[in-house]
C-alpha cells in the first residue's frame, strides 16, 4: 500500500490522506476546507462514478464532480452535514440520471421539503430521478421515489439492505448523536484471481468459466481444457479470493458504549476509516454536553476496531490550524499506541 500526504496549504485545507492499493476501487477525498462544513467524495477510478458522504460546504468541490455522483449517503440532517444539499441538486437537475440518496428516519421528508421549496415549471418529469433510502432500523430501509415537476414523494418498497451496485457494497451503523446519525462502510467487491505460472495450461475462456463456477461453488461443473475436461473443484487451487478494500465514514456520535459496539461490529478490521474528532481532548467535556467525539476517544475506537488506517475529521469551526495538530497528535497517539 502507497501513502501520498496531500497538503493544501493555502486554503488551508483538511490535511487528506489518499491511501491507495492495487488495483484498489475505492479512493476519498475530503471536498471541504478547514473551517467549513464537512462533505467526503468517495470515488471509483476510470468509472465516472462517484458516492458523497454528506452535504456540507465543499469548497473543492467541482460542477463536474457533482455531475457524476450517484449516491448521496447523508450521515444526519444537522445543518453543517446538509446545507450543500440545494447546491449539489442545483447541478444534477437535468441529468436524467437516477441519484440514490440513503439517510436516517424522515430523510425522505426532508429532501421532499427542500425540492419543494422551489419553482420547478421549466423542467420536464425526466429531468432526474431521486430515490430515496430511509433508514429505519437495521434491517429495514423504506425505498422512496421522487421526480419533478411536482416532487411527490411515492413509497415503492421495503428492504433489509441498503445498497449495493457494481462496483460496492454498503453496511451501515445506526450511532446516537441526540440523533440517529448514519455510519457508512463502502466495501468494494471481491475479485478471483487466477494463478497463470502455477496452472501449466494456456490461457483461454475456461478460465473464466472456472471463476464463475467458483463464485457459484459449482463443484461439480465441468471444464474442458485443451482437450481433456475436468471437475472445476479439483481445479479451484488455481484461484485466490482477493477480498475488497473497505473504507468507512463515521460521521457525529457520542462517546458512549453502545455506539461503539455497534461501530465495532460493521467497521472492525477496514483499511481506512475517517472519523468524526470534533473536539479535543481538553475539551472533552463539551463532547459529552454535545453528544460528539473527541481526540483520544476516535482513535482508541479505531484501535479497538483494528483498522489498518484511520483518519481524524470533522473539527469544531473554533478551533485554529495549531489545535487541528493538538487534535491530530493526539488521536494517533490512541489509535498507534504510542
Amino acid at each position: 500500500m502507497k501513502i501520498y500526504l496531500r497538503f493544501i496549504q493555502n486554503d488551508k485545507c483538511y490535511r487528506d490522506l489518499w491511501f491507495k492499493k492495487e488495483k484498489t476501487m475505492l479512493q476519498a477525498e475530503i471536498k471541504s476546507l478547514l473551517k467549513e462544513d464537512i462533505s467526503i467524495l468517495i470515488k471509483i477510478p476510470n468509472s465516472g462514478k462517484h458516492y458523497l458522504c454528506d452535504c456540507g460546504e465543499a469548497s473543492l468541490l467541482t460542477v463536474k464532480e457533482v455531475q457524476s455522483i450517484s449516491a448521496i449517503f447523508i450521515s444526519h440532517t444537522h445543518i453543517d452535514h446538509f446545507s450543500n444539499f440545494d447546491g449539489i441538486f442545483r447541478h444534477q437537475i437535468g441529468s436524467g440520471e437516477k441519484v440514490v440518496i440513503s439517510g436516517p428516519k424522515n430523510i425522505h421528508q426532508q429532501v421532499e421539503a427542500r425540492l419543494k421549496s422551489y419553482t420547478w415549471n421549466l423542467i420536464e418529469e425526466n429531468a432526474i430521478a431521486y430515490e430515496i433510502r430511509e433508514i429505519v432500523s437495521k434491517d429495514e430501509i423504506n425505498i422512496y421515489a421522487l421526480r419533478p415537476p411536482h416532487w411527490n414523494l411515492e413509497l415503492i418498497n421495503t428492504q433489509n439492505f441498503l445498497f449495493e451496485d457494481e462496483y460496492v457494497n454498503v453496511d451501515f451503523a445506526i450511532l446516537d448523536h441526540k440523533t440517529d446519525s448514519i455510519a457508512y462502510l463502502f466495501k468494494e467487491k471481491d475479485t478471483v484471481s487466477f494463478n497463470e505460472v502455477e496452472s501449466g495450461f494456456k490461457k483461454g475462456k475456461w478460465i473464466s468459466e472456472l471463476k464463475t463456477a467458483f463464485e457459484n461453488n459449482s463443484r461439480d461443473k465441468e471444464i474442458e481444457i485443451e482437450g481433456t475436461v475436468y471437475k472445476a473443484a479439483d481445479l479451484f487451487h488455481l484461484l485466490t479470493r482477493n477480498e475488497g478494500y473497505k473504507l468507512g465514514v463515521i460521521m457525529d456520535h457520542a462517546v458512549d458504549k453502545s455506539n461503539y459496539e455497534k461501530i465495532k461490529a460493521v467497521f472492525g478490521g477496514a483499511d481506512l476509516v475517517y472519523i468524526e474528532t470534533f473536539y479535543k481532548d481538553s475539551d472533552q467535556e463539551f463532547a459529552r454536553i454535545n453528544h460528539h467525539s473527541f481526540a483520544s476517544a476516535s482513535g482508541n475506537i479505531m484501535n479497538e476496531c483494528e483498522v489498518k488506517e484511520a483518519i481524524p475529521i470533522h473539527f469544531s469551526r473554533r478551533y485554529t490550524e495549531s489545535d487541528q495538530e493538538e487534535i491530530e497528535t493526539a488521536f494517533y497517539k490512541a489509535f498507534r499506541k504510542n
